[in-house]
């Protein structure tokens, strides 16, 4: 278990801010993301009747918060970006049905320090999620296991975000339902996955991840099984886009991505290579649009003056 969180003064004056500004706005719930466990019964006190709802890597982090009437969720997101982490525990908090798909949330996490929590956000949760309810992400669970989806937003996030070699990557991904779609697939040129055993090609090893973002440079969708093995990679799409509707400026990865979710039981996740935005398409429609955080500064030499 994560050292315990002192409930100090400087901490109570944070909840007390955020319960505050709860209030003043009004919000379904204070969402308090945490790095260890702290006092439960002064954490409700503290709120105020405002509904807390935790969320933290770790189940251990949370003990004992049920018996105080405090929800959690476990994000099981170690070393990501916090605003992955918060659409992570939002989207466990909708698909939970602790949280509505359009709810107002005020979030207090770490924004600068990695332990801690010294940010204030005020979120509304139709930004991050769309047309999503929660029977739709209950579907989206049944079809792809949620840990295997999370892998591989995961990682469509960090290609969105970080490009490769310093140039945007835009690919696409199609999750589940791996014998519907292999049956509309045809390789591109060559298949840089054959030949490779399972264990060689599950997302879950970050050795494997790492290889799939060179992958991903190269034309065609990224097939993986519901159990998180990449199926094949390079993939032309054979499926028709004649009944999907998108909006404008999306290109063709996005219309692939529509079809084949529209023609299958997958889940198709799409980068923008313009934008980096990753968009998860289910029944060939957009259920999920998430923004990446803006992509890390290329620090380039002065140019030489005549001086």
């Amino acid at each position: 278990m994560t050292k315990p969180i002192r409930f100090s003064d400087e901490f109570r004056a944070l909840v007390e801010a955020a319960v505050f500004l709860a209030k003043r706005v009004g919000v379904e719930a204070v969402l308090l993301l945490l790095d260890g466990p702290t006092d439960w019964v002064a954490l409700k006190r503290a709120a105020d009747g405002e509904q807390i709802l935790l969320a933290a890597d770790n189940a251990e982090d949370l003990e004992g918060a049920a018996e105080a009437g405090l929800p959690s969720v476990v994000v099981d997101s170690v070393n990501v970006p916090m605003q992955e982490k918060l659409s992570q525990a939002l989207l466990e908090a909708v698909a939970d049905e602790i949280l509505a798909p359009g709810a107002r949330v005020v979030a207090l996490y770490g924004g600068f320090e990695p332990t801690g929590v010294d940010s204030i956000s005020l979120i509304e949760l139709g930004d991050h999620l769309g047309r999503l309810t929660v029977r739709d992400l209950r579907q989206l669970e049944t079809r792809v296991p949620l840990d295997t989806l999370q892998t591989v937003v995961n990682l469509a996030l960090d290609i969105g975000r970080e490009g490769r070699e310093g140039k945007p990557v835009g690919t696409l991904f199609v999750v589940g339902d791996t014998q519907k779609v292999r049956k509309r697939c045809h390789t591109a040129s060559f298949d840089p996955v054959k030949g490779y055993s399972r264990k060689e090609r599950n997302l879950k090893s970050m050795r494997v991840r790492e290889g799939i973002k060179e992958i991903a440079q190269m034309d065609g969708a990224i097939v993986v099984a519901a159990d998180g093995t990449v199926e094949a990679a390079a993939q032309y799409l054979d499926a028709s886009a004649a009944d999907v509707t998108l909006s404008k400026g999306l290109g063709a990865r996005h219309w692939a991505a529509a079809a084949i979710s529209r023609a299958t039981n997958a889940v198709a996740v799409a980068v923008s290579e313009s934008s980096g935005t990753v968009r998860v398409f289910q029944n060939g429609e957009v259920v999920l649009r998430i923004e990446p955080l803006r992509r890390p500064m290329k620090w380039k030499a002065p140019e030489p003056t005549d001086d």
